[in-house]
Formats: C-alpha cells, structure tokens, sequence
C-alpha cells in the first residue's frame, strides 16, 4: 500500500508550527540556564540590594509603592523605621490576639452568655428603661453614635461612649481611666446618677428574685450566690468575646498582599512615618493605654473637662484623656471625649495643625491647673492626598 504525497500547503502549515515550538523550548531553555547561572547567594544578594535601595528611598521622601509593597511584605519588625518621637515606647503595631482572661475569671460558655444577658437587660437600672447595651451598641461600633450619651431620665452625660469591643486590652477603663480592671469597670454606671442610677442592693434583689438568672448563675459559678462580683465578671466575659477582628489590616497581615490598596498602603506607611500616629497608636491594639491633652478641655468654659486630673488631682493630668484604640475606629465616630469631630478627615486635619493650644485669659495664667498641650504634637505638613491615604488606611481597621 503506497502513501499519498503531502499536500505541500499542510507540509508547509506543519514546519510553521514545529519552528515555534521549537523556539519556544529552546527560549524557556535559555531563561532556565540563566537562572541556573546565578547561584542562590547572588540571588540573596540582589534581592538585599534592592530592598537597601527601596528604604534609602523612602527615607529620601519617596512613595513609590513598588518599594512600599516589597517592604511592607515583610513581617512587622522589618518594616521601614518609624518616626518615633523621644521617650516613647516603642511598640509595633501587629496581629491583634484574643484579649488574655484573668486567672481569676477565665470564660466559659455559661459565663459569656450570662455576660450578654446583663448587658442587654434593662431592668439593671433604676427606670428599667437602661441597658449597657444602649449606650453600646454592637451595630454602632459598640458605641451610641452619640455625641455624649444620655441616661437616667434622659440627661446627657459628660462623655463620648467608648468602643466596649477594645476594653480588654486597656489597664485603665473610661476615658479618665477611673475604671481600672474590666471586671471594676462594669459596677460604674449602675450606681452613676447620670447613667443607670440604680444602687447595687437593689440590683441585686431583682437578680435574686428571677428564677432563669438563679439557674444561670449556679451554671456559670456552681455556687448559687448572686452578687455584684460575678455580675461584674461575667459582663467581663462577655466583653471579651467581642474583639474586632478579620478587618482588612488583619488581612493583610495575615498574608493577603491585595487586602489594602496603593492608597491604602500609602496610608500605613504615613501613619509610622510622617504622620507620627503610632507615638501613641501603636503595639496590636493600636493605643499607648496612656493619657494626653489635646487641647480640647475647653478650661474655664461651659464644656470644660478636665479628664484625668479629676482623678488623680494632679495638675500634670489635667485636660488629659486615655488614648483610644483605632481598632474599629471606622465604625464608632463621633470622636474624642466629647463627640467633637463627627469625621476622621476632621481628627486628621487637627493633628496635621498641631491639635488645639488655648492661652490662659487673666487669672488663668496663674492657675496651675490650666491644662499644656502634648509636646507631642507638631504641625505635620501632610498634603490633602496624604490626608486621604491616612483616612483610607483608617477605614482597614
């Protein structure tokens, strides 16, 4: 049986093809044999350079974000430096971990969901109208939305509701501090006349007399006892399930190079660096857990509030407020002690001036109680696009 000739069209057609594909193996041949060639130190020893090359860079005022995303790929502690100013602690920021429970008040299941019942339960107060969960509010950042809140009788409170998600990671509860432990911190606005004004007797009597808090009670501490200790501990409990987590910063810390965009990025590196926010937002939790004066006491004024020092009376602590955690920060404005800035872009364009610096009027000069702005805080020269990134930053959080 004799072949068929080939047709010279599909020959042709044939030899077209085996030519690129040829070319095509002897190409990725090529590349492999110069990737061969250079041994794996040489390879350290670009790559090392080039990453000396990125940092000298940005150290020079650059913000290219190629060098941006190669260094911040990095785990935390090899990041660039950041701006820190003198006699700060130097904590970088990180993962946020699970809050640690006391030894003497480790969670249980039972104890976290009698928590949650008490902190939605109203009848804790004295109108029976008031819950903590009231003024924290899970679907308002744990906050109100509120510039202050209001309590018994609807009178308005002094203060901005803090953020309750963040508590376990601060020594210091309130914004004066007053608070200490998380499980001290619970009892305040029960017996404060401008919040729940109920007295602790009388809360609880009416813990004691209902029949599903006796049985959950006994559950979560097997004793049957009802008192303001273990009221206070399992509220604790339950706090401590409530932490932000899985924000886009967590992400991207996680290893998910794509969970913060090129504005984004932009923003965490002006937030260490020129922007100076982690001099007191810094370590896991994003805060100092310390007291500073911004300069919006108003001392002397129908809003004034003097923070810290109303409890400590020291005048070195007067018109001083805790620092709060910026995790969550997106979702729980108003802002500051008082609700005074509505929006980050505002809190932003007041650290940008320097924040506030009231001069004493009259007497006021020789009053050593007249509250002196951080040093901490300088003009920092951000342009409205390094404004937007740190905003955007903000929003991962």
């Amino acid at each position: 049986m004799s072949a068929s000739a080939p047709d010279p069209a599909s020959f042709h057609t044939a030899q077209r093809r085996l030519g690129r594909y040829v070319a095509a193996c002897l190409g990725l041949m090529a590349v492999a044999g110069m990737a061969l060639s250079i041994a794996p130190g040489q390879a350290d020893e670009q790559s090392g350079a080039a990453m000396r090359d990125c940092r000298q860079q940005l150290i020079a005022g650059s913000q290219d974000i190629t060098c941006l995303r190669a260094l911040y790929r990095q785990p935390p502690a090899q990041w660039p430096a950041a701006h820190w100013s003198a006699g700060v602690v130097q904590r970088e920021l990180g993962p946020l971990l699970p809050p640690t429970a006391p030894a003497d008040n480790p969670g249980t299941p039972e104890k976290v969901a009698l928590g949650r019942r008490l902190f939605e339960d109203p009848k804790l107060s004295a109108s029976g109208q008031i819950a903590c969960a009231n003024c924290h509010d899970r679907q308002l950042g744990w906050g109100d939305g509120k510039q202050v809140s209001f309590g018994h009788d609807r009178q308005p409170g002094r203060r901005n509701a803090m953020d309750v998600s963040m508590a376990p990671y601060s020594q210091h509860q309130f914004w004066d501090g007053r608070g200490g432990s998380l499980e001290n911190q619970a009892q305040f606005p029960i017996h404060d006349p401008l919040e729940m004004a109920n007295t602790i007797a009388r809360m609880e009597r009416y813990l004691r007399r209902d029949a599903g808090y006796r049985e959950q009670f006994d559950a979560a501490f097997g004793d049957g006892r009802i008192a303001m200790d273990k009221v206070a501990k399992s509220i604790a409990a339950f706090q401590r399930t409530l932490y932000p987590r899985n924000r886009g910063f967590d992400r991207y810390l996680a290893g998910r190079d794509n969970a913060l965009s090129d504005n984004q990025l932009l923003g965490l590196h002006l937030f260490r660096t020129k922007a100076r926010c982690i001099n007191c937002h810094n370590g896991p939790a994003m805060s100092d857990d310390r007291f500073h004066n911004l300069g919006i006491h108003f001392f002397g004024r129908e809003r004034e509030d003097l923070g810290r020092y109303e409890v400590t009376g020291n005048p070195a602590d007067s018109g001083a407020f805790r620092t709060p955690s910026l995790r969550n920060v997106p979702r729980n404005g108003p802002y500051m002690h008082n609700g005074l800035f509505p929006s980050l872009e505002g809190i932003i364009n007041m650290y940008n001036a320097g924040a506030f610096r009231p001069r004493p009027v009259g007497d006021q000069a020789n009053d050593p109680t007249f509250p002196t702005t951080d040093p901490l805080l300088q003009p920092l020269g951000l342009t409205a696009a390094e404004r937007d990134a740190l905003v955007d930053f903000l929003s991962t959080l």
